[in-house]
């Protein structure tokens, strides 16, 4: 069913579960839909466009949420002409001058971003006066963060520029702090003998997309870790929206996370959008959904050159996966039982080609005849690990 992304963040609130995941390829409106769902829960007067990143206090009271934007709260200072090092500056906002002055979490926030980077990097909080009318407020700020790191002989260097990399599990370090305190505070259930009441009318915590740039064993612990929390977190506390493009982490938390709602966002050709619930009980695997995809063209008729390239990404997991050397071993052989040169080289230039960005994207009929020879024959075909991997068992005598 086409709907358009407000249609859906409506969806997504009208829902009763505590979790809801939704995955969806890159581009495909993750962030827009995250943006689309926090002005339905906290509107303001007009209708935003993006561009303001720092979250009022209304909005911030009933959603967090951490998205693309989120980021653009920072930016690098690298101070080339007096080499001074490199400083990751903040933009002014409420958000961090709260969670780092009123909430005071440098600490956790530390303590989190080693944990997935490398215990040696130090972030170091620039603090200062908040100046108003040429006047102390009695607040605190926090205009930037430097990093220093231990090397080998002990000795430490300042105002090193970390990785990008770095960077986002930085910036996503503050926020699952945030998401920590707000999980422990709520968890009291006298909301007089609290810390604070400032989380008291939170409805929702919005997620799009945490650190994808580690590698696969620290992305399932942070999927776990994260799925923890959001089972930790009270019934009557925010529910959370999980989004994410990565087929691992995604999995991780279907898994961790059995009671919840799972989705798949879908950007349609027409440029309107599909939430389609995922009614089965097994985590998303993303080859079987380029079948699926491949499956459907091939029913309407309606093969394009891109398809050739889902077949193809087919083919190079299932062999890795199998052990295979190339990916070509898994197509159909000739007669004589070699690899059928033909029909790699058919793959290779319409999945490869230099000049795709000129060429128009219909197939002919006898390409789109290989490409349904192929699918079905990838689709049906019984795979066996190579011959060097198979175990011969004798039958017991």
């Amino acid at each position: 069913m086409s709907q358009t992304l407000r249609e859906i963040a409506e969806q997504l609130q009208a829902s009763d579960k505590k979790v809801q995941l939704i995955y969806a390829f890159n581009g495909s409106g993750k962030t827009r839909l995250s943006l689309e769902f926090k002005y339905l829960i906290a509107p303001k007067n007009g209708h935003e466009d993006g561009s303001e990143i720092d979250q009022p206090e209304l909005s911030r009271n009933k959603i967090f949420y951490y998205n693309a934007f989120t980021e653009d709260l920072f930016y690098w200072d690298n101070d080339l002409l007096s080499d001074g090092g490199s400083k990751l500056m903040i933009q002014s906002n409420s958000f961090t001058d709260w969670i780092l002055g009123e909430q005071g979490k440098s600490n956790e926030i530390i303590e989190n971003f080693q944990h997935y980077t490398n215990k040696k990097l130090t972030p170091l909080f620039k603090e200062e006066d908040e100046v108003q009318d040429h006047r102390k407020t009695g607040k605190k700020t926090y205009p930037s963060v430097s990093f220093s790191i231990v090397t080998g002989d002990d000795e430490g260097e300042d105002g090193v520029k970390i990785s990008k990399g770095e960077e986002s599990n930085f910036i996503w370090s503050i926020f699952y702090t945030l998401i920590e305190e707000v999980v422990a505070v709520l968890s009291i259930p006298e909301t007089a003998e609290r810390s604070t009441n400032q989380f008291d009318k939170l409805e929702y915590v919005f997620i799009d997309d945490p650190v994808s740039s580690l590698d696969d064993n620290h992305l399932i612990e942070l999927a776990q870790n994260l799925a923890t929390l959001v089972k930790l977190s009270p019934k009557d506390g925010p529910k959370f929206i999980i989004t994410t493009h990565n087929p691992l982490f995604y999995n991780v938390l279907f898994n961790a996370l059995k009671k919840s709602l799972k989705h798949r966002l879908t950007h349609n050709e027409d440029g309107s959008f599909s939430l389609e619930q995922q009614k089965n009980d097994s985590p998303f695997s993303y080859h079987l959904h380029l079948i699926e995809k491949l499956k459907s063209a091939s029913e309407q008729n309606g093969f394009e050159k891109y398809h050739y390239n889902f077949l193809r990404n087919i083919l190079e997991k299932t062999s890795t996966f199998l052990g295979y050397d190339d990916w070509s071993d898994l197509l159909p052989k000739t007669t004589d039982g070699t690899s059928d040169a033909y029909l790699k080289r058919i793959v290779d230039i319409s999945s490869h080609s230099k000049h795709s960005g000129y060429e128009l994207s219909e197939l002919s009929q006898d390409d789109k005849r290989v490409l349904g020879f192929l699918l079905r024959s990838t689709a049906n075909k019984q795979y066996e690990f190579p011959p060097k991997y198979q175990l011969n068992f004798e039958e017991d005598k």
